[in-house]
């Protein structure tokens, strides 16, 4: 397939807010042995973008310096050692970078076909989230069926993906939300008990439950310490981000004599084998629940990809519940 050598593009002209955000013009990328290029349908915005336009998140060595860590589209390349993807096939993957653009490349092992049912805009919507709660939930945070689990930011797009996989994977689900109507929609899609922040603390209500089994917390600051007194004895708090900073007094005392394990961690940083390996147990096991409409990405809202500070600026509001797309 012959393709451009220039496209469409938005880049961070500098560090600092939304309206650093501007269309530009780039080369289209060619893969390396192991990458396809995906012809970028539908691209996803996550607060890592955010962070990476204020200058606080810089790429990974080797990455490209465009916003976007997930896309949706097809692919029009493959590398010379890629054999089990082909041109024509439309996929979703998770991206070290790139995702602002019509075209972007990524490992092919981190591509998943578009799950039977879905849209490439809805689909566009999966990996970023997916993987993280994936990774973080069941893998590190070893959820089981029957615990009780809670989620902070539960109408986000990480928090209206956790409570989904977690209550069809046979858990008891918790959140938090800053709304009535945030909180009746992580009830709808499956928490038994959403807790409005601003009205109740949520350590009280975990209390009153027995403790959490697992907390996944994207928080951090003063939620930390009252992660750790909401836990159940032998408890979990899963750490992948501190939106109210990453520091906090612990008692660890409580640490040792509720045997609680305290973790955390950031997907963009992982190794490629790590990501290809989260990408074959989703294949294996939340596409089929996907694919029955047990599971499907929330949306809230679409922008152009010349409107991408449009964008920027809707999730750094935090009014959004579920996920926020560029079409391309």
């Amino acid at each position: 397939m012959s393709l451009p050598e220039t496209m469409r593009a938005v880049e961070i002209s500098a560090p600092g807010g939304p309206e650093v955000l501007k269309p530009c013009t780039r080369p289209v990328p060619v893969p390396k042995a192991d990458e396809i290029v995906i012809r970028v349908a539908f691209a996803g915005v996550n607060r890592p973008d955010a962070l990476q336009r204020a200058g606080l998140y810089d790429p990974p060595p080797g990455a490209s310096d465009l916003p976007g860590l997930e896309a949706s589209g097809e692919i029009v390349a493959v590398g010379a050692a890629v054999s089990d993807r082909k041109v024509g096939e439309q996929v979703c993957a998770l991206l070290p970078g790139g995702g602002y653009a019509e075209y972007v490349a990524t490992p092919a092992a981190h591509a998943l076909p578009v799950p039977e049912g879905l849209s490439l805009k809805e689909a566009a919507c999966l990996p970023e989230t997916f993987f993280t709660v994936w990774t973080n939930v069941f893998d590190r945070g070893g959820l089981r069926a029957g615990e009780r689990f809670l989620v902070h930011g539960g109408s986000s797009g990480i928090g209206t993906t956790a409570i989904q996989l977690a209550n069809a994977f046979g858990a008891r689900v918790f959140a938090t939300a800053g709304s009535p109507e945030k909180c009746e929609a992580c009830e709808a899609l499956g928490a038994e008990r959403a807790i409005n922040y601003r009205e109740e603390d949520f350590v009280e209500v975990a209390k009153a439950e027995g403790g959490m089994n697992l907390i996944l917390d994207m928080v951090g600051g003063d939620y930390i310490a009252r992660n750790i007194r909401s836990l159940a004895t032998e408890g979990r708090l899963v750490n992948i981000a501190f939106l109210q900073g990453s520091r906090a007094e612990v008692n660890f005392a409580q640490v040792m004599l509720r045997r609680l394990t305290l973790t955390g961690s950031t997907l963009r940083p992982q190794s490629d084998a790590a990501k290809a390996a989260i990408a074959t147990a989703l294949y294996g096991n939340v596409w089929p629940k996907i694919a029955s409409g047990q599971v499907r990405p929330v949306m809230d809202s679409t922008f152009a990809l010349d409107d991408a500070a449009q964008a920027h600026a809707r999730i750094e509001t935090s009014a959004h519940i579920g996920k926020i797309v560029l079409e391309v």
